[in-house]
C-alpha cells in the first residue's frame, strides 16, 4: 500500500473493512491546506483494489484542484467502495458513515457514480458530514456547466441558444445539465447506456436520443460528457466533430496526448475541474461557508473557464495545465 501511495504521490489513505457487512472501502485525502477534504463516495466493482485506489487518488487530486479554482475553503478527497456480491449495502454504508464520522469532519462527502440515495441515507444516519440532497447538487452542476458553455460560446462569437449539444450520460447529473442547456435554448442529443433513462430525459427536454456508441463523435457544436471519466482518448479527439467539450464528468480525458490532439484541432476544452464545480460549491458553500446564496460562486465558474480558455488559446498551453497552475498557486499562497 505504501508503494501505491508513493507511485501516486498520495500522503493520506484510509482503508476500511467490515467483515459482517462485507464493506471494503478506500479513502484518499489529497490535500487539506485550504480546508476539509471534499469529495464523493463512488461504488464500483473494480477489477482489483489497486484499481480502486488509483481511481480514488485521481479523483481526490481533481477535487483539490476543483475546490482551489472555485475559491473554496476546502481540499480534495475521494472514497471508493469496492462493490461485490457479498456486500450488504444497508449495513455496509451505515458502517461507512460511522467510520467517516470518526474523522471528525476532515472528509465531507456526497454521492457519486454507483452510490444510491439509500446508500447516502444509511451513511447520513451515522454521520453529519454526508450531503444527501442529490437533486440540489445536480442542479448546481447543471448551472455551472451552462455558465462554462456560455464561456465557450462567447469565445466562438455565438450564443448558446441554437447550438446543438450532445450530452453523454443521463443520470442525475446529466439530466440536470440537459435541463439547464435546454432552458437556455440549446438543441440537445442525449445518450445513455440505459435507453429508458435517455428517453426520459429526451421527453423532458425535447432532446433527440442518440447512439451511446457514437455520441462523442456526433455532428454537434458541443460535447458534454456527464458519465464516466476517460472517455476522450486520442482516437476520439481526432474523430470529434464538435468545436468544444464542456461537461460534468470527472477526468474526461484519457491522457495528456488526447488534450494535445484537441489543441491541434482547435477544439475548446473546459477542464472538468472547472465545469463540474457546481456541486462542491453548493455543498461546501452551504455547510462550511454557511452562505445563504451560492449562486455567485457558481456563476464565477464561467469567468474562470473563459480566462483559462483565453490563456490557452494565446499560449498554446493545455487548459488542464493552466487550471492546475492556478489552483496550485492559491494553495501555495495559503501554505506561505
Amino acid at each position: 500500500m505504501l508503494e501505491w501511495m508513493h507511485e501516486r504521490e498520495v500522503e493520506r489513505t484510509v482503508l476500511w473493512r467490515d467483515a459482517a457487512s462485507g464493506l471494503e472501502a478506500i479513502l484518499v485525502i489529497d490535500d487539506v491546506t485550504l480546508g476539509p477534504a471534499a469529495g464523493g463516495v463512488r461504488t464500483r466493482a473494480y477489477p482489483s483494489p489497486r484499481d480502486g485506489f488509483a481511481d480514488a487518488a485521481a479523483l481526490a487530486r481533481a477535487m483539490t484542484i476543483k475546490c482551489a479554482l472555485a475559491g473554496l475553503p476546502a481540499g480534495g478527497g475521494k472514497c471508493v467502495v469496492l462493490d461485490h456480491a457479498g456486500l450488504d449495502r444497508a449495513r455496509g454504508f451505515r458502517v461507512l458513515g460511522e467510520r467517516i464520522a470518526e474523522l471528525g469532519g476532515l472528509f465531507r462527502t456526497a454521492g457519486d457514480l454507483g452510490t444510491t440515495a439509500a446508500d447516502l441515507a444509511a451513511m447520513a444516519s451515522h454521520c453529519e458530514w454526508v450531503h444527501t440532497d442529490e437533486s440540489g447538487l445536480a442542479a448546481a452542476v447543471g448551472h455551472g456547466v451552462l455558465r462554462c458553455v456560455e464561456a465557450c460560446a462567447e469565445l466562438r462569437g455565438v450564443a448558446v441558444a441554437g447550438l446543438t449539444i450532445a450530452v453523454q450520460g443521463c443520470g442525475s447529473i446529466g439530466a440536470a445539465v440537459a435541463r439547464r442547456l435546454a432552458g437556455a435554448g440549446a438543441r440537445l442529443i442525449v445518450a445513455d447506456l440505459d435507453a429508458a433513462r435517455a428517453r426520459a430525459v429526451a421527453s423532458e427536454t425535447g432532446a433527440t436520443v442518440g447512439d451511446p456508441a457514437a455520441i462523442l463523435t456526433a455532428p454537434v457544436d458541443v460535447i458534454a460528457p456527464c458519465a464516466v471519466g476517460g472517455v476522450v482518448d486520442v482516437a476520439v479527439a481526432r474523430a470529434m466533430r464538435a468545436w468544444a467539450i464542456c461537461g460534468a464528468a470527472n477526468n474526461q480525458l484519457a491522457s495528456p496526448e488526447a488534450e494535445d490532439a484537441l489543441i491541434e484541432r482547435g477544439i475548446l476544452f473546459v477542464p472538468d475541474v472547472v465545469a463540474s464545480g457546481g456541486a462542491v460549491i453548493e455543498g461546501i458553500g452551504r455547510t462550511v461557508m454557511q452562505l445563504a446564496d451560492r449562486t455567485p460562486l457558481i456563476d464565477a465558474l464561467g469567468t474562470t473557464a473563459h480566462q483559462i480558455l483565453e490563456e490557452a488559446r494565446a499560449s498554446g498551453a493545455r487548459p488542464t495545465a493552466i487550471a492546475q497552475q492556478r489552483a496550485r498557486a492559491r494553495i501555495a499562497t495559503r501554505r506561505g
